[in-house]
């Protein structure tokens, strides 16, 4: 049971300070897929230990390089402070289990309250169909998958379709509501969990494909987002050898630009999964695969 007034994502990603910039926690098995807490969470994770260690209140990038899977129980976070600036402070941070580097992170952290400077949005937030409309995520997913049951998910009807077999022609885009089905308001440690939190956009023309590990996953943070459901817009344009590229937005329910999202995986890569990060929200896992 959660503390009073304490919502599950913000006992899930809860750290302790245990001196000399380490940070210990525990990785929840609630946020993953099969065995292996999803990128998004675990880069929250990680978000507060560099805040916590700058001293600052907003991660306005992150960057992870996902070097090995993680698993559900402690984890231990090491920061080290690269430069303290006048606007942005960079940091790292080696997320560890075991004795084993899992993930490397890179930081730069700031205070939106103190932003000065030029305003520009070029594009708009993507239209999508009133949320009674839109398809729930566990709709199309071949198989339950934990984090499903955490997030509130619902695809707009024109990007819910063609998931299971694919089709050639299917653009490989999605558009959808995101939150948090204990009705918690997002923040801004909770973007990258959002940015990561959906099946890869590629499967409408493909179909399910087994783990799709992360490789390196990049979250650019433009501002603490209004209490309420997020939109988001998923795409991917390129493919190439097997190395997936997505871009992601995130939109506030003022309409503002809160987040966006790079990341490279691996398509159809089902040895290589057991060597890398984490995988996308898919089905079963491949054979061998725990």
């Amino acid at each position: 049971m959660n503390p009073a007034g304490s919502s599950q994502f913000e006992h899930d990603s809860r750290l302790v300070h245990a001196g000399n910039g380490v940070y210990e926690g525990e990785l929840s098995a609630a946020w993953a897929i099969g065995a292996v807490p999803n990128g998004g969470y675990v880069m929250a994770i990680a978000c507060r230990a560099l805040a916590a260690a700058l001293d600052l209140p907003h991660p306005a990038s992150m960057t992870g390089h996902y070097l090995a899977p993680t698993e559900a129980g402690p984890v231990r976070i090491e920061t080290q402070i690269i430069r303290r600036g006048r606007r942005i402070s960079t940091a790292t941070a080696r997320l560890m289990q075991g004795d084993q580097e899992r993930v490397r992170f890179t930081g730069a952290f700031t205070d939106f309250a103190l932003s000065t400077g030029i305003d520009l949005t070029t594009v708009s937030p993507p239209e999508i169909s009133g949320i009674a409309h839109c398809v729930p995520i566990t709709e199309l997913t071949p198989r339950p998958v934990a984090i499903h049951d955490r997030i509130l998910a619902r695809l707009d009807p024109d990007t819910a379709s063609h998931w299971h077999s694919g089709d050639p022609a299917a653009d490989t885009q999605l558009r959808a509501w995101l939150g948090f089905a204990d009705g918690a308001d997002p923040n801004v440690f909770s973007l990258p969990l959002f940015a990561d939190a959906l099946p890869p956009p590629l499967f409408r023309r493909v179909g399910f494909s087994g783990w799709v590990p992360t490789v390196e996953l990049t979250v650019h943070v433009h501002r603490v987002p209004a209490p309420g459901l997020l939109r988001a817009r998923f795409v991917t344009r390129h493919v190439t050898g097997g190395l997936l590229h997505e871009d992601g937005e995130l939109w506030d329910s003022a309409g503002q630009l809160v987040a966006l999202s790079r990341q490279l995986a691996i398509i159809n890569g089902s040895a290589a999964s057991r060597e890398s990060g984490r995988s996308k929200p898919v089905g079963a896992p491949p054979e061998g695969v725990t």
